[in-house]
């Protein structure tokens, strides 16, 4: 954790990835392209806590069609810029069999927690898993899993803003930028 000193100090270092104009037409974008895949599905629609709380808040307003809505924590950083071992904090509470399911995240970085997402809600029964991801970081390797849905792509730097936090701090904004190197 840092303190807020060190905090404004992160921002003021860190550079400017996307302006909000720029994240703000990303959204209502993604929202036109899931209205058009899953507009007459009545998918099961959950966001992985807490990176994209903000996406996910932006975004569900512009679906408009019916869903049925529900969460799930999962995590491979738990507060460190280095992703480590998944970690399920909470599980989702509506059974997901024959149901068609959208998965919000805010970055697809390597993959691994959005492949893990994925293969546990197949597992259970999922009729179609989609995933949607508010930022692709461009990491310059195959990843184990596509998003169907992405927002924006970034570069290969440790990416916060809208949702996305730098050292558990910064979610707040509505733009993207990347910390100093």
């Amino acid at each position: 954790m840092i303190n807020k000193d060190q905090a404004w100090q992160v921002l003021r270092d860190a550079e400017l990835i996307h302006d909000e104009d720029t994240v703000n037409r990303a959204v209502r974008r993604l929202a036109i392209d899931i209205t058009a895949k899953l507009g007459d599905t009545l998918p099961l629609v959950m966001p992985v806590m807490g990176g994209a709380v903000v996406f996910t808040g932006q975004l569900l307003p512009l679906l408009r069609f019916p869903l049925e809505f529900d969460y799930l924590h999962v995590t491979r950083y738990d507060g460190k810029t280095r992703g480590g071992q998944i970690q399920w904090k909470t599980k989702p509470h509506v059974d997901v069999r024959g149901r068609t399911v959208l998965v919000l995240d805010d970055i697809l970085d390597e993959g691994n927690t959005l492949a893990a997402i994925r293969d546990h809600m197949l597992g259970e029964g999922a009729a179609a898993f989609y995933g949607a991801v508010f930022a692709d970081k461009d990491i310059g390797r195959d990843k184990p899993i596509r998003a169907d849905f992405v927002g924006l792509t970034v570069p290969n730097q440790y990416v916060f803003g809208f949702g996305m936090d730098a050292h558990e701090t910064w979610r707040n904004l509505p733009a993207i930028y990347a910390l100093k190197a």
